[in-house]
């Protein structure tokens, strides 16, 4: 029996599967956050490691029985990380041959139908990566969100939302029902509460309010529809980013719409669409839900030598979602 291993390593968590070449389901494990912009790479190793021989007691099988593995890393941002990257995982014991990517390609990976294209996130953050057929080329944003003007997701919403709530405060531009929505939301007195509160932080207003905009935009209010339509047009043009990266304007290809942002729906979606057949008329846009671990799976079976066909992807997808 041949083995392969997927591991997303997560800025909360690190999770590890262990699967056969039919995309049986061996065993599976779990360690602490790896990102190693917050636990550095000692932390990194240790959550990798956790659940790498969590995920190996649980199929019963020792290591070097792994024929290939697939990491998805969060904060593998660029090509001076590869060689510490590396070295953090054969710490570990690993001999097999094995893959590293940014954790974005996983979803990519698990999300498209052939496993290559564009992959959006639009979550807490937002991120975009895409692969070209034969895994050569790679396109990317630098994954730094409203740091590099780039959008949007939860995080940066909120963080416009305030801006034309506090806009409308100071008669900027006209009032929104956005505002009365996020004070009846944070509890605060009236809307000079809500804009001291925020500015001084007394009142936290996360990613997580996103869907406070979402409602306000479709009971029909102008500011918040013209908010939601800014966000999508900003996917939208991350996206033609990296289309222009792979020179995919004329290609048929899939784009995967990945993380909670995507649940609002055509609101959002929609804008983005336009932005992106401006450019890219063939580009089809799918909603996608996925594990990322799946993923790296996929990821291991490459790294290990094995050429899936599309049949086999789909049904090993299958058997292990």
């Amino acid at each position: 029996m041949t083995y392969y291993l997927g591991i997303d390593i997560g800025a909360t968590k690190t999770a590890a599967l262990i699967c056969d070449e039919n995309g049986k389901y061996i065993g599976g494990g779990q360690g602490g956050p790896g990102n190693h912009e917050t636990v550095d790479f000692d932390g990194m190793q240790k959550s990798i490691t956790e659940a790498l021989y969590s995920a190996l007691e649980n199929a019963q099988i020792q290591i070097d029985q792994i024929a290939g593995a697939g990491f998805g890393i969060a904060g593998y941002d660029w090509q001076s990380e590869e060689a510490k990257m590396k070295q953090v995982i054969l710490q570990t014991g690993l001999s097999a041959p094995f893959k590293m990517v940014n954790d974005v390609v996983l979803g990519l990976l698990a999300g498209t139908s052939e496993g290559w294209g564009i992959a959006v996130v639009s979550g807490t953050g937002c991120n975009c990566r895409g692969w070209d057929r034969e895994h050569k080329r790679e396109g990317r944003v630098t994954g730094y969100g409203i740091t590099m003007g780039e959008g949007a997701g939860g995080s940066e919403l909120i963080h416009r939302a305030m801006q034309i709530i506090g806009y409308s405060w100071t008669k900027r531009l006209p009032p929104t029902a956005l505002a009365p929505a996020f004070i009846e939301m944070t509890g605060a007195k009236d809307l000079e509460d809500l804009i001291q509160g925020y500015t001084e932080n007394y009142y936290t207003i996360g990613a997580d309010a996103a869907p406070v905009i979402f409602g306000v935009a479709a009971q029909g209010d102008a500011v918040a529809n013209n908010l939601v339509r800014w966000a999508g047009t900003e996917l939208g043009e991350m996206t033609n980013a990296v289309i222009r990266q792979l020179n995919f304007e004329d290609t048929v290809f899939e784009i995967a719409l990945i993380g909670s942002m995507f649940k609002s729906g055509e609101i959002l979606i929609n804008p983005m669409r336009e932005t992106v057949h401006a450019i890219a008329p063939k580009a089809q846009l799918i909603p996608v839900e996925v594990k990322p671990v799946l993923g790296a799976a996929l990821l291991g079976m490459e790294a290990g030598g094995l050429h899936l066909s599309n049949e086999q992807r789909e049904k090993i997808k299958a058997a292990l979602t």
